[in-house]
């Protein structure tokens, strides 16, 4: 017998959140996300999302045993900003049992409905700014900082349920041994007719943290809102987010393309913590997990590009190439041996070309799911 409950309270939400722990617990890929964070985004009251839509989360108990978990959501931002009517699904999760996955979309898919849904998208974990995408290629290794994992029978769960591919989403691979060094060799040449132009690229300023993520925020929400699925930050929510990133930010792999003192571009590189997290067991920082998180930072070895925009009328002057050069220039002399640039929308011919000329490799493929009510 399946049974499918709405989460009402605190002890549910704890369920909610350790399910995967116990879910993965032989694979030696998962990455346990820290509890704290999870319960962030999943609380109304402590995260800004919650004050412009809303989510229901529901867990599945089959024979009386917990045996999966999917949260539905309705972002009205992301459908005023899109002229569209659709909710998603995401934190999904199920053991290998077509019945269960039916159950718990089927539930997702209800709700949804009731909001006025004709669509239904996902996984997304909450919006396009958080994790997102189904692992579909590329389970030989874990995941990179901010990444989704699951196993290989997600892929045939959530097809036989009805669901059929939205895009897929590409994340690259590139070490610091093999990269293309045409682009670090020629940085200087390059930020020298840049300049000439009025165009300078510096690193952010963590003393002026506030001011420097106002102007990230404008260029953020002007370069990429042709993207598929994307929604404008509000102001709290990029401060939300921009204060998370801050206890991780290397000012080295942050950086600011400005003309004239207005910014115009950056790329964001944070340390791939994913390294130190998958030895915290069942993502719990008290009582042992914070020392390893604190210590384990300095021994990182991989870097996560997960944001790299220029604004329209700026792109092809050679600013995304500095970027990356910049970046893997700061990476060598500091230990970094490899860095993942994601996700990149299959269909981004351009910056997907320019991160294959660094001799990234396509390693990884994630994949959205879309499903007519």
């Amino acid at each position: 017998m399946i049974e499918i409950i709405p989460v009402q309270t605190k002890k549910q939400l704890a369920k909610f959140i350790d399910l995967p722990h116990d879910l993965y617990a032989k694979d030696p890929n998962y990455v346990p996300e820290l509890f704290l964070g999870q319960q962030d985004l999943l609380t109304a009251s402590k995260h800004p999302f919650y004050k412009h839509s809303q989510t229901q989360a529901f867990l599945a108990y089959k024979n009386g045993l917990l045996a999966g978990r999917v949260l539905a959501i309705w972002n009205n931002n992301h459908n005023a900003f899109n002229n569209v009517s659709e909710g998603q699904f995401g934190f999904f999760e199920s053991i290998n049992d077509q019945e269960v996955a039916n159950r718990l979309l089927e539930t997702a898919e209800s709700w949804v409905k009731e909001k006025g849904g004709d669509k239904i998208v996902g996984p997304i974990n909450l919006t396009t700014n958080d994790t997102c995408g189904l692992l579909v290629e590329g389970f030989d290794r874990p995941p990179m900082a901010m990444m989704p994992y699951n196993p290989p029978y997600y892929i045939d769960l959530i097809s036989q349920a009805g669901f059929a591919q939205k895009v897929d989403l590409r994340a690259y691979y590139v070490t610091t041994a093999t990269a293309n060094q045409r682009s670090v060799l020629l940085l200087d040449r390059l930020e020298e007719r840049l300049k000439r132009s009025g165009i300078v690229l510096r690193q952010i300023n963590l003393k002026d943290f506030d001011n420097e993520a106002k102007k990230i925020k404008q260029v953020y929400n002007k370069a990429w809102d042709k993207n598929l699925g994307f929604v404008p930050m509000t102001d709290e929510e990029f401060h939300h987010t921009a204060k998370d990133l801050k206890m991780i930010v290397d000012p080295k792999y942050c950086l600011v393309a400005e003309k004239d003192g207005e910014a115009i571009g950056f790329a964001l590189g944070i340390p791939n913590i994913n390294e130190v997290q998958i030895k915290i067991k069942r993502g719990r920082l008290l009582p042992f997990g914070i020392f390893k998180l604190l210590f384990g930072l300095k021994k990182i070895k991989t870097i996560r590009v997960l944001m790299l925009g220029v604004l329209d009328g700026y792109r092809k002057l050679g600013i995304e190439a500095c970027l990356y050069g910049r970046i893997i220039k700061n990476a060598i002399p500091s230990g970094i041996i490899a860095a993942e640039c994601s996700w990149m929308l299959e269909h981004n011919y351009m910056m997907n070309h320019a991160i294959e000329q660094i001799n990234a490799d396509l390693y990884k493929r994630y994949r959205l799911y879309e499903k007519a009510l």
